[in-house]
């Protein structure tokens, strides 16, 4: 019995010390800064501001949480990521994100499916503000 709970217990760790793997969208590395006060990023100073940048599968939007906390997801679609025409927007209201191709619609608080054929969240990137400057990286 020992032997077995110890089996357990050790694959129960193992599991939990491994990196977030999308079930469709790949792994691309990323890690930049974004500087707050550079005029490209005015639009991260208020609450519920975005932008998009380049980097991981097909691109990144950044939004702006609360004063301490930013969202980071790629704009590929989980549904159908290696379409050329499948980008994820942030829709007009600025509550939801959305795919052009499939129509799936995304929550942007947490990147979670609100309707579509899309089964799986949006893939999301760590983002860490230092007061000065937000850390986007995997």
């Amino acid at each position: 019995m020992k032997k077995v709970f110890f089996f357990v217990l050790t694959l129960f760790i193992m599991s939990g010390c491994g990196e977030y793997v999308h079930p469709t969208i790949p792994r691309r590395a990323v890690d930049f800064y974004i500087h707050l006060d550079d005029s490209r990023y005015q639009n991260l100073l208020n609450y519920g501001g975005y932008v998009y940048l380049t980097g991981g599968v097909n691109g990144l939007i950044v939004y702006r949480l609360t004063e301490d906390v930013f969202m980071c997801y790629d704009r590929a679609c989980p549904y159908d990521w290696q379409d050329e025409d499948a980008w994820i927007w942030v829709e007009d209201g600025g509550l939801t994100l959305y795919c052009t191709k499939c129509g799936s619609r995304f929550n942007i608080l947490d990147g979670s499916v609100v309707n579509g054929p899309a089964e799986y969240q949006l893939c999301k990137y760590n983002a860490y503000f230092d007061g000065y400057r937000v850390r986007i990286y995997n």
